[in-house]
C-alpha cells in the first residue's frame, strides 16, 4: 500500500511540475550565489527523497526537520526567487501566471498513514531579499473546513495548480490541492488565495451555487473527499475556461461516508462569473437513448505506450476533449 501511495504522490508531483513549472525572468543570480544554490539544492534533493521514502516515520520526520532550515537558508540567497530548484522533484513548487510569488508544499507520512503538510510562500521582491510566509498545517484542528484562514492556520495540502483571475483591479489565485488524508480516503480541494495588507488569506466566499436547481449558500472552500484507491479528477480545462471535476456517488449506497465515494463518469464544474466560481451542475448533457448501453472501445495495444503511463488528470482531460459538441439547430 505504501508503494502505491508513493507512486501516486510522485505522479501528481510530475504533473504539477510539467503543467505549472516555469523559468521566471528577472535579475541574474551572481555566479558565486548560483554555485552555492546548486550545492544547497543537492542537499535538499537528498533530504526531500528521504521525506518521501524514509524507512519509518522517525526517519521521514528527521529528514524534514533538517530540510526546512536548509531550504530557508537557500532562499536567503539574493534573488533566490529566480532559482527554480527543479531537481527537488518530491516538493511541489507552483507559480501563478504573474509570477509574483511561488508556493512550496510537501507532505510527511506518519505510521498511521495520516499526512502532515508543510509549505511556504516566497514573494518576488524588487531588491531580491527574502520575503517568506511559512505555512503551518492546522487541518487536524479546523473543525469547520468552510472557513477563511491565514498562513498560521493553513488547511494543509499539496498544491498542484494555480489559476489566476482578476476582478475589480484585484488579483485572486485559485489553488488546486491534494491531500492523501488517511487510510480510508483522500481529498482534492480548490480554494482562493488573496492578499490583504500584503499578507496571504486562504479561502473566501468565491464558490457560488446560486444557479443550481436548489440554490445553496456561498462556500469558502471546495473539497472532494473520496475512496482511498479511487481515481478522481479536479482540474482547470483551458479550452472550456472552467473548472471540471468528477461527480461522486457512494458505491455502497452510503452517502454519509465519503470513503465510499467514487466517480460515476459524469462531470460537474465551476465557471468564473462576476468574481465568483459559479457551480455548473452538469457539464455535459448528452444522454444515451433508452435501452442503449455504453460500449467501451477495444484497446489497441499497438498504440498503447506503457513507458508513458497517464495520470487521472490526463485521462479525464482526454475524455472531456473527446466529448461531442452539440450543434445548434438551423
Amino acid at each position: 500500500m505504501k508503494k502505491v501511495r508513493i507512486i501516486g504522490f510522485t505522479c501528481l508531483l510530475f504533473v504539477a511540475a510539467v503543467v505549472n513549472g516555469q523559468n521566471v525572468k528577472g535579475p541574474k543570480i551572481a555566479a558565486t550565489d548560483a554555485a552555492t544554490l546548486n550545492a544547497q539544492q543537492d542537499s535538499l534533493k537528498y533530504l526531500s527523497d528521504l521525506i518521501l521514502r524514509g524507512r519509518d516515520e522517525d526517519a521521514r520526520q528527521h529528514a524534514n526537520d533538517r530540510f526546512i532550515p536548509k531550504l530557508v537558508q537557500a532562499l536567503k540567497t539574493p534573488n533566490s526567487f529566480y532559482f527554480p530548484f527543479d531537481s527537488i522533484t518530491t516538493v511541489s513548487i507552483q507559480y501563478p501566471e504573474d509570477s509574483t510569488f511561488r508556493i512550496f508544499t510537501w507532505g510527511v507520512e506518519s505510521e498511521n498513514t495520516f499526512f502532515h503538510h508543510y509549505g511556504a510562500i516566497q514573494m518576488r521582491t524588487e531588491d531580491g531579499k527574502l520575503k517568506l510566509f511559512p505555512l503551518f498545517d492546522a487541518s487536524d484542528y479546523i473543525l469547520n473546513t468552510d472557513t477563511i484562514t491565514d498562513n498560521k492556520n493553513w488547511y494543509g495540502c499539496m498544491y498542484y495548480k494555480i489559476v489566476q483571475r482578476r476582478f475589480f483591479n484585484k488579483d485572486y489565485y485559485t489553488l488546486f490541492g491534494w491531500d492523501a488524508n488517511n487510510m480510508r480516503s483522500q481529498k482534492k480541494l480548490i480554494e482562493m488565495l488573496s492578499f490583504k495588507d500584503d499578507k496571504p488569506v486562504f479561502g473566501g466566499p468565491f464558490f457560488s451555487y446560486a444557479e443550481d436547481t436548489v440554490p445553496k449558500p456561498l462556500r469558502n472552500r471546495f473539497i472532494l473527499e473520496y475512496k482511498k484507491d479511487g481515481t478522481v479528477s479536479l482540474s482547470y480545462n483551458q479550452d472550456m475556461d472552467m473548472i471540471v471535476y468528477d461527480h461522486l456517488i457512494s458505491e455502497t449506497n452510503q452517502p454519509k461516508k465519503p470513503s465510499t465515494f467514487v466517480s460515476d463518469l459524469d462531470y460537474e464544474g465551476f465557471k468564473w462569473k462576476g468574481g465568483k466560481w459559479v457551480h455548473i451542475e452538469k457539464v455535459f448533457h448528452d444522454a444515451l437513448q433508452l435501452g442503449k448501453y455504453p460500449v467501451g472501445q477495444p484497446l489497441d495495444y499497438k498504440k498503447k505506450d506503457l513507458t508513458k503511463p497517464k495520470t487521472a488528470e490526463e485521462i479525464n482531460e482526454e475524455t472531456l476533449q473527446k466529448q461531442p459538441s452539440k450543434k445548434k439547430p438551423k
